[in-house]
């Protein structure tokens, strides 16, 4: 009997917990089928869009590229002589790959205590916000993938000082977004 209790406790609990995180879609090179799997997801992302003017593929694209549309995604960790782990390489987490600070400030501005990143929901809307900040601090159009991802990455700051030129290994990475923005927006134009 005190077992049947324990295990009830903690069966209880767990149900509690939040449950499993959102499974993503199938077939992450065809926005058509990721929207017939994840409407929902591509409600959240309109309400986005209307908020902040961020197009949808430009979300899409930036979302594929930090998470695959995984809303438990982290950063890899680090090792010292390829043995001792030195913990992770950011605190990015979730579907945007927000860093804690960035996560931190969104919520702040936007009063909104109770977001989590693995909500897919939560982590558009702070993409879109943050978007929009990189338009009004950096001047980048809303409407221009390369460049916002670039200060996505770099943060804006770090856009503003050009950081993302000393790292060779990123212009190709936001040529990428911006291609598979225009796949997604090609694609999202001819679905039912």
């Amino acid at each position: 009997m005190k077992y049947l209790i324990i295990a009830a406790l903690a069966l209880g609990l767990t149900s509690c917990s939040g449950g499993k995180p959102a499974k993503r879609p199938g077939n992450l090179d065809n926005a058509c089928a990721m929207k017939n799997q994840r409407g929902e997801w591509f409600s959240e992302m309109n309400r986005a869009q209307r908020k902040w003017g961020v197009p949808v593929a430009s979300m899409m694209a930036t979302i594929y590229q930090e998470s695959k549309f995984d809303g438990t995604a982290r950063t890899p960790v680090k090792y010292a002589a390829g043995v001792v782990p030195l913990g992770r390489q950011s605190s990015a987490y979730g579907f945007a790959q927000a860093i804690d600070s960035t996560w931190e400030w969104y919520q702040k501005a936007e009063g909104k205590k109770r977001a989590k990143r693995d909500d897919f929901g939560d982590a558009v809307d702070c993409m879109g916000w943050y978007m929009n900040q990189s338009k009004k601090r950096n001047g980048i159009a809303l409407n221009d993938p390369y460049n916002q991802y670039l200060a996505y990455h770099d943060g804006h700051s770090g856009y503003a000082k050009g950081s993302y030129r000393k790292k060779g290994w990123l212009i190709p990475v936001a040529r990428s977004v911006e291609d598979r923005a225009i796949l997604y927006q090609t694609q999202l134009r001819r679905c039912r």
